[in-house]
């Protein structure tokens, strides 16, 4: 089964969120619901920015580390102006 790293952002709040999967729709729906805590909770609607597809958690879960560093969010900022 493969994961997925996402990014998804607020327009409400202006901020992004990223995180890592295995099934992106239902993550989405549960950020958009408020049920996955106090980050994103009450601050969307959150929109699905960017989505990798990996084979294992680790490299996801590698990427998603990437994407929180300083050069990870400079990248994002180039890619996505968020």
């Amino acid at each position: 089964m493969p994961y997925y790293v996402y990014i998804i952002y607020s327009d409400k709040v202006h901020k992004k969120y990223i995180g890592h999967t295995e099934n992106i729709e239902q993550r989405l729906k549960q950020h958009n619901e408020g049920s996955l805590g106090k980050y994103t909770k009450n601050k969307g609607p959150w929109k699905l920015v960017h989505m990798e597809e990996y084979s294992t958690r680790s490299e996801a879960m590698a990427k998603e580390n990437f994407f929180k560093t300083g050069r990870g969010r400079d990248l994002l900022k180039q890619q996505f102006n968020i």
